[in-house]
C-alpha cells in the first residue's frame, strides 16, 4: 500500500513523540515497570515489618536476665560487631524463629539508644 505524502510527517511525527513521551516519562515522569514497584514494594514492606518487630527486640532485652553483662558487651564491641552481640544474644529472635535477624538486630541497636 503506498501512502500519501501528505501523511508521512504526521506519521513520523507521532512516532518520534511517542519515543521522546516514553523515555521522557519513564526518565523523569516517575513511571516504572512492574519489577520495579514489585521491588520498591517488597522494600517497603520489609522496612515495616522490621519497624513492627523493634519492640519485641527491645522488650526481650528488658527481659533478659544478662542484659547489663549483654550491653556491656555490646559497648566494648567495635560498631561493625554490635550486631553480632545483638543477635547472640537472641534479642534479634522473633518468636517461632529459627535464627535471628540481621536487620531486627540493627533496627534494635538504633532503638537501645547504645551510644548516648
Amino acid at each position: 500500500m503506498k501512502t500519501p505524502e501528505w501523511l508521512k510527517p504526521g506519521l513520523y511525527g507521532a512516532v518520534i513523540g511517542a519515543v521522546c513521551v516514553g523515555v521522557i516519562g519513564f526518565a523523569w515522569g516517575g513511571w516504572m515497570t512492574a519489577s520495579g514497584s514489585n521491588k520498591m514494594a517488597m522494600s517497603m514492606a520489609h522496612d515495616d515489618v522490621i519497624a513492627a518487630l523493634v519492640p519485641v527486640c527491645v522488650d526481650q532485652s528488658n527481659k533478659d536476665l544478662n542484659r547489663q553483662e549483654t550491653l556491656t558487651k555490646i559497648k566494648d564491641a567495635s560498631s561493625y560487631k554490635r550486631r553480632d552481640v545483638v543477635m547472640e544474644s537472641g534479642w534479634a529472635t522473633v518468636p517461632g524463629a529459627e535464627k535471628p535477624n540481621r536487620d531486627l538486630a540493627q533496627a534494635c541497636l538504633i532503638a537501645l539508644k547504645i551510644d548516648k
